[in-house]
């Protein structure tokens, strides 16, 4: 039976029955998708699991791993013997590599490192010392260097010895400080050089002002810088020290993990550090009680504020029947508003400074749907009867309370950047908390100024 034919149905364990790197072959091609890749291969037992990695040749290797999520490849790596996992992680990029061996656990990534090569190890070590949401931890530190004093046919010559990051289309110019390492002094793209007079010298066709960011910058704030100048890289520099690059590749691997943070701190949760499918109800648990705990307790004083108006309450029983959709209204306000606008903060649109504009534009939005909301309000009000007095109140009360939480959601989040929070964690959840009380408090402040049997 020919491995084409055997591999009709598509699965890797038909692979593992033909048993060649052929069919290995056959089946990247024709399985694409890397979340059917990942499925598959997460049916396999870990003797099948061994035996796939004994059919994979360097470059078969390099795509179906290339595919594949860190996580996922973590835990192919802990089944297999340290050497075979440190060929593995060898044939990686270097950002990649310490991308997977951040996913296992510290003795089986000390094994993995140990049977490596020494100069590898050490590459991929200096990765894993960053912190893990700074920029060098997420750079390739491979990265084509020239000299300014060079002329252009010796700059092509010492290129071609070197493997410059997938995606750049620069070169970057440096001179050796007085312990040998390399400071950043320019860039020159791989076109000029081309293109130059071979007597020409790099110092004459070199930007002397590159865009760089530093090792311990925050990793959205380097996607920001390559985005806004639209650079092919970014260079990472330790005290004017080149140390590594930042490839497209990488920049779009650092948006897709800030925002799927953001969007799990705006549901009033804890990021995944896992794929969702392989997240246990344990972590699960774990990620979510925390955020539910403490917002059990910031909702606890909603009961507290009708504790205090139980009076106000208990004399016009038609007020209680608006509670819920008074509170309910200014939480999705200011939802509305943190969700537009921390996203726009994570893009770099904007920031602190911008907090007039913000609130100048939130503001005269809220008005607008304040009195849009105050005339629903009132119309409600008057389907169930409940008198003129009532009715002016609840109508108040929302166009103030939508007022208020728009004023709380544009500022919140700008004033958390500045004092270095994230401003995702000012969630729909916990918006709607604050509004919740606040709310209350509002609603039956109006409710004296307006209903007679109150004053």
């Amino acid at each position: 039976m020919t491995p084409t034919t055997t591999l009709t149905s598509l699965d890797l364990h038909d692979v593992l029955s033909v048993a060649t790197p052929r069919s290995v072959e056959i089946w990247l091609d024709t399985v694409t998708d890397r979340r059917t890749r990942a499925d598959q291969l997460a049916e396999l037992s870990d003797a099948q699991v061994r035996a796939l990695i004994r059919l994979l040749r360097p470059d078969t290797a390099r795509e179906l791993f290339g595919s594949l999520d860190p996580h996922t490849v973590a835990e192919v790596l802990i089944v297999l013997p340290p050497t075979v996992a440190a060929g593995l992680v060898d044939s990686m990029e270097p950002d990649t590599a310490a991308e997977v061996l951040r996913a296992v656990d510290d003795d089986e990534r000390a094994h993995v490192l140990s049977a490596m090569a020494i100069a590898r190890s050490a590459v991929i070590r200096g990765l894993l010392a960053w912190p893990e949401d700074s920029a060098a931890a997420q750079m390739n530190p491979e990265v084509v260097t020239v000299l300014p004093t060079q002329s252009v046919r010796e700059a092509v010559d010492a290129i071609q010895g070197q493997s410059p990051a997938e995606g750049t289309t620069e070169v970057y110019v440096t001179t050796p400080d007085d312990a040998g390492l390399p400071i950043l002094r320019g860039v020159v793209s791989f076109r000029d050089l081309v293109l130059a007079p071979a007597d020409g010298v790099v110092a004459d066709l070199m930007r002397d002002d590159p865009v760089c960011v530093e090792a311990t910058a925050d990793q959205e704030r380097a996607a920001r810088l390559l985005g806004e100048h639209r650079l092919s890289a970014l260079p990472v520099v330790d005290d004017g020290r080149l140390i590594g690059v930042l490839s497209p590749d990488d920049i779009a691997d650092i948006m897709q993990e800030e925002t799927t943070e953001d969007a799990a701190r705006q549901g009033g949760s804890e990021p995944l550090e896992v794929p969702y499918l392989r997240a246990s109800p344990w972590l699960l648990w774990r990620k979510r009680v925390v955020w539910m705990l403490a917002l059990f307790l910031a909702e606890m004083y909603t009961g507290s504020v009708l504790r205090a108006f139980e009076d106000e309450l208990a004399t016009v029983v038609a007020l209680t029947f608006f509670v819920p959709l008074l509170i309910g209204t200014g939480g999705n306000a200011g939802t509305q508003i943190t969700t537009t606008l921390i996203r726009a903060m994570a893009t770099g649109e904007v920031r602190l400074r911008d907090v007039g504009r913000v609130l100048r534009k939130e503001l005269t939005t809220g008005t607008m749907i304040a009195v849009t909301m105050a005339a629903m309000a009132l119309i409600r009000a008057w389907t169930l009867g409940v008198g003129v007095e009532v009715g002016v109140t609840v109508a108040v009360s929302a166009a103030a309370i939508v007022l208020w939480a728009s004023l709380i959601a544009s500022v919140l989040p700008l004033v958390l950047r500045k004092i270095g929070i994230d401003p995702a964690v000012v969630s729909g959840p916990m918006i709607a908390t604050i509004v919740d009380g606040t709310g209350l408090m509002i609603y039956f402040t109006v409710a004296r100024l307006f209903i007679s049997a109150l004053s």
